[in-house]
């Protein structure tokens, strides 16, 4: 854990810790899943957002997942943050990476943002990576609402986060599922066993839902919320009502709604909207999550005609759900009082996620040989420890401990061209000494396979020493390259 004062030695002690790929690291069943829903209402991000991702808690989590609204998307605004990251997505990446977090994957849609990261240790074991958007705004052509999602198989088992902007106004309750319902038809995957999203084993349904509380009069609401009686008016939440009247909606789960309603606040304050439409307030922000249903044992037919590849394949999904349970805990639901730059406070799950692992092994194992400097050319040695699309257009990238996404690299090294040798065990792949970071520090090498699209391999962190004909030669910082400036920050 870090200590307040921040010290650079237990910041990096905690992302060795986390880099490391010892079995007891990655063994454990449980994870801690961290959740942010937050309508930032076009706003400049906060300098600080330690508190919004519980950076001092002893208790760290082993996935962050933040879906905002509202990012501002002016167009010209759009355009440039199309070709260098948004403020938003630099300011989560920057807070994340230093204690070990790896943005794994994100998908923007005009003013909605996805982001998804893990410790580093997981991450060989999150693959088969997607996203993909809908758009419901002005007859579905415009993206300034709908939906965009990232799916993924953690240590095997299909999830799915949806993060929603959905239509705005009290007396759309019924359009809003509709709206949903559009997205969850809609929204498809690569041809796997889970092509839409309520085929996956888990699926997050969060952002801002818009849902309003009808029907109390304003005196009413500001009483219950001053008093801390929430609970009176959870019967005229629209969303609460909805899952009455729909069958679908009621297979999502939500904590109970023991915070105060997190719309509409003047900005930089806790006062609820004091302008002249004076908007009630309600919980507009939320998170819903759903456990896929065990699928029914098949009943007995006499029809000849019984479709037995069906059969087969439900049989096959309840031996897996059987062998490979999923369960999910929330173990805290609430907002953040303390951000004011929006007049929506942010909504916080935090979960713990049981499962069993179907998988415990890498694909590929990958480390550095010997010393590595940029004095003298350096190898890389991996071998597949299991059957996967390798292909020529994979490739082995270094890293600086600490690395933000998979982006980051500080060089790479294609692993069929820069092949030196191999046998059936290992294989060896150069990189050439120009290639390598003259001020050196501490490193890792990830195998990237272009076919699976992710990380499939991270070696153990490793130095790499400071140059010494670049220290004899009296080289300046300002005269070496990007690279070894990357290196250094």
């Amino acid at each position: 854990m870090e200590n307040d004062d921040g010290t650079k030695e237990d910041t990096q002690s905690q992302v060795k810790n986390s880099v490391s790929m010892e079995k007891n690291c990655c063994n454990e069943d449980t994870f801690r899943l961290h959740m942010v829903t937050w309508n930032v209402a076009t706003a400049d991000p906060p300098d600080d957002i330690s508190s919004l991702l519980h950076l001092n808690s002893p208790k760290t989590p082993d996935l962050y997942v933040i879906g905002l609204q509202e990012v501002y998307a002016a167009p010209h605004k759009f355009i440039i943050d199309m070709a260098v990251e948004d403020s938003w997505s630099h300011l989560f990446m920057s807070s994340l990476a230093p204690r070990g977090y790896l943005k794994v994957s994100s998908i923007r849609m005009q003013g909605l943002l996805l982001l998804f990261f893990s410790k580093l240790a997981h991450v060989p074991f999150i693959r088969d990576i997607q996203d993909t958007y809908t758009r419901t705004g002005i007859f579905g052509y415009w993206g300034n609402k709908g939906g965009v999602s990232i799916r993924l198989s953690f240590y095997g088992h299909m999830l799915c986060f949806l993060n929603c902007h959905l239509a705005a106004h009290m007396q759309y309750a019924s359009q809003r599922v509709d709206e949903f319902e559009y997205i969850l038809d809609t929204q498809t995957f690569g041809p796997k066993k889970t092509p839409h999203i309520l085929d996956h084993k888990l699926v997050f349904w969060f952002g801002d839902l818009n849902f309003r509380i009808q029907d109390h009069g304003m005196h009413f609401l500001r009483n219950c919320i001053t008093s801390h009686k929430f609970n009176l008016l959870w019967s005229k939440d629209q969303l609460t009502m909805m899952k009455k009247k729909e069958a679908f909606l009621q297979e999502f789960d939500e904590g109970p709604l023991d915070f105060q309603p997190t719309y509409k606040f003047d900005r930089f304050s806790d006062r609820y909207d004091s302008s002249g439409k004076m908007r009630k307030p309600a919980w507009t922000d939320r998170i819903l999550w759903r456990v896929k249903p065990k699928e029914p044992p098949p009943e007995e037919e006499k029809d000849e005609d019984r479709d037995s590849g069906l059969d087969e394949k439900n049989t096959k999904q309840q031996e897996e759900e059987e062998e490979f349970p999923l369960k999910l805990r929330q173990d805290s639901y609430t907002s953040n009082m303390e951000y004011g730059v929006s007049d929506h406070k942010p909504v916080i799950g935090i979960f713990t996620l049981e499962l069993r692992k179907m998988y415990e092994t890498p694909l590929v194992r990958v480390c550095a040989e010997g010393e590595w400097s940029a004095d003298f050319d350096a190898m890389v040695i991996y071998s597949p420890l299991q059957p996967f699309p390798s292909s020529a257009w994979d490739w082995i990238g270094l890293y600086k401990v600490g690395f933000r996404s998979v982006s980051d690299y500080i060089t790479y090294t294609w692993v069929k061209d820069d092949e030196v040798s191999f046998n059936d065990e290992l294989t060896q792949v150069y990189v050439s000494k120009d290639e390598i970071p003259v001020l050196g520090g501490e490193c890792v090498l990830c195998y990237y396979c272009s076919t699976l699209q992710c990380i499939v391999g991270i070696s153990s962190p490793f130095k790499v020493q400071e140059s010494k004909v670049a220290v004899e030669e009296g080289l300046a910082p300002e005269n070496i390259n990007g690279l070894d400036k990357a290196t250094a920050s």
